[in-house]
């Protein structure tokens, strides 16, 4: 059965809701652990598959935005699932005070009482309302960026069509690009400040009606944060600044001197070399092939999983009008299937996705025989070391991609990979501000966005774009409207990725053994003891990124880059 035949049919909430409380009541009247787990068994069959159907909603829906049948079960999603989170915080409030909780906790592990209390905490009926409405405004994000229609030299692009222009070898070409991709993020100013001071005073509400101050220790428990808080990440933000902007800073100017120019622009960015940026040498059918190729090699467990996702079509990657922006993987439970949401551009994104991407479904398919749905998904940040591990990880086959530009490719993704780091932990130090200053203006909030950056983006030149110097650039990125708090996982996740890249180079085998291991754990453990458990380095101590990045800077200091 490929994707397309899958089955969607609505989920009746008001029904879903009578078989879950029912089952809650026999669940707290039960006799027997015996009995109790039985139970458990039957509240997650449901949850499997409401999921199931939620997830193929969204995906048709994000596939299409204009297609008016999935944009109204969108829409019924937004307004049900709030109610949904009520019934499984029910489940969680029956599970934490079981009779046999001792018993429970010995067969299913700590990890999902404290998954289950940290969702309690954030959860009260009261808040359904403001649940359903920051479900709107996240909607409404979404549609208004998938309208993009930008013309450029002759055709209608959308915005992921524009990124081969922003980084053109041709600077005039660059600086047109990146006038219009901003154009329309300036012409709709107004609106995109409307949305999200709705969602920082609706999350703000949120906070206050469950009794916290703000919405930060909301934002760090709806992402899951068992065994960490606020203050360590701000000191992991600290260690950024101080072992990892010099180090940046440096690329930069390598890069500029690369590029020929006197000084870095904004719209330079973008551009690593003159002969261009290492691209993907084939369309989008020839890339598809070459990543069956490489996970066939790869290990026999990626073989099996490559074939899964073909046989079912569980992809979706080619960028086409009324298709949503970015890339994600889901999972849906009932089919045991990931599945993989991109937009092709003719970048090396495009292979970024068989790695990133594909290194989310990998690890939800090795781990997918959990009974448990709490740990099909590890949390965020462990999640995001699935996927980019497997960025440094298929190093052996980018030959198959780039063909004479793999060196050059290579070059780039390492300095890439250190350079997205300043501009994640700017994206939370953002967040942070924002939601404990509530009250701020969009005017206030863009100037503390373009003073953030100032701290970890030094060499940052906006040039003659006023939208840009006044703090506008934040607008592009989903995550701060989608899902608050969720970035600082990626930066996380990068240290530990650049872990599993030295391992490699050391001991290929052990670090593969290593990464099937955290894949196949999936989300049994938090993020800490996960780490402890494969034999990473904490990045939150001290002196951990300056240990994990110089192999990286030693690697990058031997290559001479003015031959690309």
């Amino acid at each position: 059965m490929k994707f397309v035949d899958y089955e969607y049919k609505r989920p009746q909430m008001d029904l879903i809701k009578a078989d879950v409380e029912k089952l809650i009541v026999k669940f707290n009247e039960a006799e027997s652990l015996e009995e109790q787990n039985k139970i458990i068994a039957e509240i997650n069959d449901i949850r499997q598959t409401v999921d199931t159907m939620m997830d193929i909603a969204y995906i048709r829906n994000t596939i299409d935005t204009t297609d008016e049948f999935y944009d109204k079960e969108n829409d019924y999603m937004d307004e049900n699932s709030p109610i949904y989170e009520g019934l499984i915080s029910k489940y969680y409030e029956a599970l934490v005070n079981s009779k046999f909780k001792e018993e429970l906790k010995e067969q299913w592990g700590q990890q999902l009482f404290d998954l289950a209390e940290a969702k309690l905490s954030v959860f009260s009926e009261a808040i359904i309302p403001d649940l359903q409405e920051e479900n709107k405004l996240s909607s409404r994000y979404g549609k208004l960026l998938s309208s993009a229609k930008i013309m450029f030299e002759g055709e209608e692009r959308n915005l992921s069509q524009m990124r081969p222009f922003m980084q053109s070898k041709d600077r005039d070409t660059r600086i047109a690009a990146q006038k219009a991709y901003i154009a329309f993020f300036e012409e709709h100013e107004a609106e995109l400040d409307e949305i999200y001071d709705s969602m920082v005073k609706v999350r703000h509400s949120i906070a206050q009606k469950l009794g916290f101050k703000n919405f930060v220790e909301v934002g760090y428990r709806r992402m899951q944060r068992t065994d960490y808080r606020a203050e360590q990440v701000a000191n992991y933000r600290k260690q950024v600044k101080d072992s990892l902007v010099p180090i940046t800073t440096e690329l930069r100017e390598r890069q500029c001197k690369r590029l020929g120019y006197d000084h870095l622009y904004y719209y330079d960015e973008g551009l690593q070399f003159l002969s261009g940026n290492p691209t993907p040498k084939g369309d989008p059918d020839w890339i598809m092939n070459k990543g069956m190729k490489m996970y066939s090699e790869l290990s026999e467990e990626t073989k099996i999983f490559m074939e899964f996702m073909v046989e079912h079509d569980l992809f979706d990657v080619l960028s086409k009008k009324g298709k949503r922006g970015g890339g994600y993987c889901t999972y849906l439970p009932k089919y045991q299937s990931p599945f993989i949401f991109a937009n092709f551009n003719g970048t090396a994104g495009d292979v970024d996705v068989l790695t990133h991407e594909a290194g989310h479904a990998f690890q939800v398919f090795s781990s997918r025989g959990y009974e448990l749905p709490e740990y099909y998904w590890g949390t965020y940040e462990v999640s995001e070391i699935h996927s980019m591990s497997m960025e440094f990880l298929t190093y052996p086959w980018m030959e198959e991609f780039f063909v004479e530009d793999t060196d050059k490719y290579k070059f780039y993704h390492h300095a890439d990979s250190i350079l997205f780091i300043p501009y994640g932990v700017t994206v939370d130090e953002f967040q942070h501000w924002v939601y404990e200053n509530p009250e701020a203006t969009p005017t206030e909030r863009k100037s503390m966005w373009r003073e953030i950056e100032k701290k970890y983006l030094p060499h940052r030149d906006y040039a003659d774009c006023d939208f840009l110097e006044r703090g506008g650039f934040w607008f592009r990125q989903g995550h701060i409207f989608y899902d608050p708090f969720y970035y600082i996982d990626y930066t996380l996740a990068a240290i530990c990725a650049i872990q599993f890249r030295n391992k490699a180079e050391e001991n290929r085998e052990k670090a593969w053994g290593d990464y099937m291991k955290l894949c196949k754990a999936g989300g049994t453990m938090s993020f800490i003891k996960l780490l402890d458990y494969v034999g990473l380095d904490n990045p939150f101590e001290d002196g951990c990124i300056k240990k994990a990045v110089e192999p990286v800077k030693a690697y990058l200091d031997t290559i001479d880059d003015s031959k690309f």
